[in-house]
């Protein structure tokens, strides 16, 4: 599965240098990609900290994965189930839809997406 189309239906635009599974830029997800990194966000803070709550650190730099840590006002490809947990309490940051891969209709609804479209 190596989604080139976004969730408009054309062709997947890059969300930002070094973030995607792959870290090309982009939020194609591929069968190694178990979760799913395909919402192209702009993190907000109380996204993050709610991350952080749940033990998912994404502010944190980790080297090893060529992560460098996320602060509000950034774009990273996110898990598409770690979006929905946010959406379902009102804490989901705003996405680029360009950005957005189809892969992600498989989670959320375009309508969801939409609501947070930049």
């Amino acid at each position: 599965m190596n989604n080139t189309k976004n969730v408009l239906g054309t062709d997947l635009k890059m969300c930002c240098a070094g973030t995607g599974f792959q870290r090309d830029g982009f939020c194609q997800v591929i069968s190694e990609d178990v979760g799913n990194h395909s919402v192209c966000a702009i993190v907000t803070d109380e996204f993050l900290q709610m991350q952080a709550r749940l033990g998912n650190d994404l502010i944190t730099p980790y080297p090893a994965y060529q992560f460098p840590g996320l602060k509000a006002g950034d774009r990273w490809c996110l898990c598409a189930s770690r979006w929905k947990q946010a959406y379902d309490v009102g804490l989901a940051p705003p996405v680029d839809l360009e950005a957005t891969s189809e892969a992600a209709l498989g989670v959320v609804s375009l309508t969801m997406l939409q609501e947070k479209a930049i």
